[in-house]
């Protein structure tokens, strides 16, 4: 599936949140705590603040690193929210959303003080 998301940069706020997720889950790869952090703010009934998110990190990755072997899925879960918000899934939109949506999951991730473990993930992913 062709994808309009070519390249993701993270925020410096979001690389550090995420080194913080890295150390206390032991998941060392940046793409694997981005899906995490992208569904769990999917499973948020409300959409993300539309607020600016600044790319001056050096976290980088493609679309097909960060999505890997779910990479299609996860596009149409993005184009499904898009849709239930009543927004666009032009290039733009898509690509907006997707960014508000990673950051305020990897936010929601580094600041729940119940993650602990990389157990708490699946108990998060899978309560209710």
């Amino acid at each position: 599936m062709e994808t309009p998301i070519e390249r993701i940069r993270l925020s410096q706020t979001a690389k550090e949140q995420l080194i913080k997720l890295k150390r206390i889950t032991k998941i060392d790869q940046w793409n694997i705590l981005c899906r995490w952090a992208f569904c769990r703010s999917l499973a948020e009934p409300t959409p993300p603040s539309p607020l600016p998110i600044p790319q001056d990190s050096n976290v980088e990755m493609s679309w097909r690193v960060f999505g890997g072997e779910i990479s299609d899925i996860l596009l149409l879960a993005l184009k499904q929210r898009c849709h239930n918000d009543n927004l666009g899934t032009d290039t733009e939109t898509l690509v907006t959303q997707f960014r508000l949506h990673l950051h305020r999951g990897i936010g929601y991730l580094a600041g729940d003080p119940n993650i602990k473990k990389i157990e708490d993930l699946i108990e998060l992913a899978t309560k209710n």
